[in-house]
C-alpha cells in the first residue's frame, strides 16, 4: 500500500506515541525523516534517535523526552500538506508561539529550523510546526 504523505505519518507516530507514554517509537526511515529527527534532537525535543537496518526497509527508533510526566512535545502540526503546499518568502517566515516552538523548513539548502532560514535569508517549504 503506497503512503500519500510520509511526513505527516511521521509527525502522527509521534504524536501518538506522545499521547500513550511510550518511551520510544519505531517509524519507517527515509533521508527526509532522518533530518527531520536530527533537527528535533538539536532543538532538545527528541532525546535521541537512531536508523536501525532491516531487510525490508529501516526503521528509525527515537527515544521521545520527557520532563516530569510531560513530554518536551506538546503540538506537532502539518504545516505544508501534498494537496495544499505552504511556501514562505525568508522575509515571510513565522515564529511559531512567539519562538518558543520551532518551523521546519525545507529549502535550497537542506532542511532547516526557521530561526536558520531567517538568520541565512531563505525561504522554502514550511512543512511541520512544534
Amino acid at each position: 500500500m503506497s503512503m500519500t504523505d510520509p511526513i505527516a505519518d511521521f509527525l502522527t507516530q509521534i504524536r501518538n506515541a506522545v499521547l500513550a507514554k511510550h518511551e520510544t517509537v519505531d517509524i519507517p526511515a527515509s533521508r527526509v525523516k532522518v533530518g527531520l529527527a536530527g533537527i528535533l534532537k538539536a532543538e532538545g525535543f527528541i532525546e535521541d534517535f537512531s536508523v536501525l537496518d532491516h531487510p525490508v526497509q529501516n526503521v528509525i527508533s527515537i527515544t521521545l523526552k520527557w520532563i516530569g510526566p510531560k513530554s518536551a512535545i506538546t503540538v506537532l502540526k502539518r504545516e505544508s500538506r501534498p494537496g495544499q503546499r505552504r511556501y514562505v518568502k525568508h522575509a515571510e517566515v513565522p515564529k511559531v508561539r512567539n519562538g518558543h516552538g520551532i518551523g521546519i523548513l525545507s529549502t535550497s539548502r537542506g532542511l532547516m529550523t526557521d530561526r536558520a532560514a531567517r538568520s541565512k535569508g531563505v525561504g522554502g517549504e514550511l512543512m511541520c510546526s512544534v
